[in-house]
């Protein structure tokens, strides 16, 4: 029960994602300046999903003299974040516009925070090998 009503709710997530026409069926218009803000806030998801896309095929081709599956994993590591990025950018976009017409709070979420620790963790663990690299 609780799975379908899981899957059901992503249907209808995604379907708003492919038709963002339907969202103007709810509540009011709101004042342009933030469906503008809005929208800016996606570009940005969007800039950073293919920035780490960027950096997974950097890891990938530019250093190959680290250990393969070390760089295997960092790979993935930044393509998977890379997606991640780019479904929340629109999924976002879609519950902040919604939550604007229907004159609620916007929605709050832990996906910066989780992403922010992950980039960091990633970083340091980058840098040690490099030091590492460097010294042996």
């Amino acid at each position: 029960m609780i799975l379908s009503d899981g899957l059901r709710s992503i249907g209808a997530a995604v379907r708003l994602w492919l038709a963002p026409s339907r969202v103007r069926e709810e509540g009011s218009t709101p004042d342009y300046r933030f469906s503008l803000a809005n929208e800016r806030t996606f570009l940005a998801w969007l800039r950073t999903g293919l920035a780490l896309l960027a950096g997974g095929f950097a890891v990938d081709q530019f250093l190959p003299r680290l250990h393969p599956a070390v760089r295997l994993t960092g790979t993935l590591v930044l393509l998977v974040a890379g997606a991640l990025c780019a479904l929340r950018a629109v999924n976002h976009w879609v519950r902040c516009e919604r939550a604007m017409r229907r004159g609620e709070d916007l929605p709050l979420s832990r996906f910066p925070s989780v992403l922010a620790l992950g980039v960091g963790a990633l970083a340091v663990v980058m840098a040690v090998l490099v030091v590492l690299g460097r010294i042996g």
